[in-house]
């Protein structure tokens, strides 16, 4: 009879360990890419693909420490498993259902984390895409005081490198990093790795006009998240790694459309480029 209720112990908790692991979407965004960014964000039905389908009511402290980067167990440990069960192995997509109280009563949002092909969480996703807003930092209570002094400005340096030198054309992968972008690239680890008060750490892709809004924005993003893995894994190490693309919907200069197309892309090179904000520590 012991054996008996041993195996049976066995059984259950080897159930259980499947049930962990079938939780989270593999398949459903389309074409994720390796660098965790998926060419069409697609969210799962709740009704049909949920299994905890009430969701949960999360900690926004733990939600605002999620940052590309994270793995999974991290991820389990600041908002716990996924609700949505459609993958067995590899999953590369964590879906989950969140509630958040608000003035006007219980606002019901869908949160989706990207995994990279090393399993760590590089894009996240809202829908409706203002449920982002919850993890504002509320503002601070007024101080009353009789005298203010002004804390000095945070230092901060800036970088700007040219996407065609660092990429192939319309790339954005480690892959496709060209060698004078990789000695830029070194250049800049060697600089950030021996700082002794790197704080946040700001990337940001931009691109020109050419193309679709959604696709430069894909690739915007991209090439942002290609460039803070080269940095990390060249040994920077910053309290924050903040990775944004802003596509096209920032350009240093403008270009007439009349061009021969060649001089045109010329013409627009200034705007194809990645900005990096290097904050000190306070």
């Amino acid at each position: 009879m012991k054996k008996h209720i041993e195996w049976a112990g066995i059984a259950l908790a080897t159930v259980a360990m499947l049930a962990l692991q079938a939780c989270g979407t593999s398949t459903v965004s389309k074409d994720i890419s390796q660098e965790g960014v998926a060419k069409e964000v697609v969210f799962p039905d709740i009704k049909d693909n949920a299994w905890l389908a009430e969701g949960t009511f999360p900690n926004l402290d733990n939600l605002r420490n999620i940052a590309p980067g994270v793995t999974k167990d991290q991820l389990y440990d600041l908002i716990g498993r996924p609700h949505f069960r459609e993958g067995m192995a590899g999953v590369r997509e964590w879906d989950y259902i969140f509630h958040f109280r608000t003035p006007t009563g219980i606002k019901t949002c869908q949160y989706k984390a990207i995994f990279d092909k090393d399993l760590r969480a590089q894009t996240f996703h809202w829908l409706p895409e203002g449920c982002g807003d919850v993890l504002a930092a509320p503002a601070p209570a007024p101080l009353v005081v009789e005298r203010v002094t002004e804390k000095p400005p945070v230092p901060v340096r800036r970088f700007e490198l040219s996407a065609d030198a660092l990429f192939a054309f319309d790339r954005s992968g480690t892959d496709d990093l060209l060698p004078k972008g990789r000695k830029e690239l070194d250049a800049l680890v060697a600089a950030l790795r021996d700082a002794k008060d790197v704080g946040v750490l700001e990337i940001t892709g931009h691109t020109d006009r050419l193309g679709g809004e959604a696709y430069n924005q894909r690739l915007s993003l991209a090439r942002a998240a290609t460039v803070r893995r080269y940095l990390t894994d060249g040994g920077v190490r910053a309290q924050r790694i903040d990775v944004n693309g802003r596509g096209e919907t920032q350009p240093k200069v403008q270009c007439d459309d009349n061009t021969h197309r060649e001089a045109l892309i010329a013409c627009l090179a200034p705007n194809r480029r990645v900005e990096i904000s290097v904050q000190a520590s306070k």
